[in-house]
């Protein structure tokens, strides 16, 4: 379990947030002091649903791609001041923190180190940072189709929790799903370029 839970830190963050709008500094700041993960999971929670969010993906994609870049790096959490000083809606927020902290509390029940993460946490952070970029990458784009988010969103949940707890078999579930990622991205690909070719026919 993790020390002072991620989920309940998130929960009290929701109460102290309550009512007024809050920068994207502010937050992180706070998460921040927990590594690339608490952002990473508090970034990707939003998109888990079925229908993309329009609006959200592409600035949090971004940001998200960016500290993929910088876990692969190996250097410290950092984001750009004019993405910082980007505010947050005063009524959203609170929910996306309580929704996020409920289901990353069952998340945490699962996690303990295990494998060979503990032994290589740096290596196993940078290949993480990697398939993160690819992530964020792919809720930059503007799609309207079902799962288009939640696909990506839930490939970096996995390894970001992964990271937390230096949990092995979870960042083999997040590879795992990471391939069903490009499976689901490709078959777009496919499908949008047979209708292409049969608009152009």
């Amino acid at each position: 379990m993790l020390k002072r839970t991620l989920s309940s830190q998130l929960a009290r963050l929701a109460a102290g947030f309550a009512d007024r709008p809050v920068r994207l500094g502010e937050l992180t700041d706070v998460l921040q002091l927990r590594g690339y993960n608490a952002l990473l999971l508090f970034l990707a929670f939003p998109f888990i649903t079925p229908i993309p969010l329009p609006g959200f993906s592409t600035p949090f994609g971004l940001v998200i791609a960016l500290l993929g870049v910088r876990m692969v790096l190996g250097q410290k959490p950092w984001l750009p001041e004019r993405i910082t000083a980007r505010e947050l809606p005063a009524r959203l927020l609170p929910k996306l923190l309580l929704v996020t902290s409920r289901a990353l509390g069952r998340l945490e029940k699962l996690l303990k180190p295990r494998l060979f993460y503990p032994e290589y946490p740096a290596a196993f952070q940078r290949a993480s940072g990697a398939v993160i970029v690819i992530c964020g990458l792919l809720l930059l784009l503007p799609l309207p189709v079902p799962f288009s988010n939640a696909f990506p969103a839930f490939t970096i949940i996995l390894l970001a929790a992964a990271g937390l707890e230096r949990d092995g078999a979870v960042f083999i579930a997040g590879c795992v799903q990471f391939i069903f990622c490009l499976g689901f991205f490709a078959a777009l690909c496919l499908g949008g370029s047979e209708v292409w070719q049969r608009i152009i026919n």
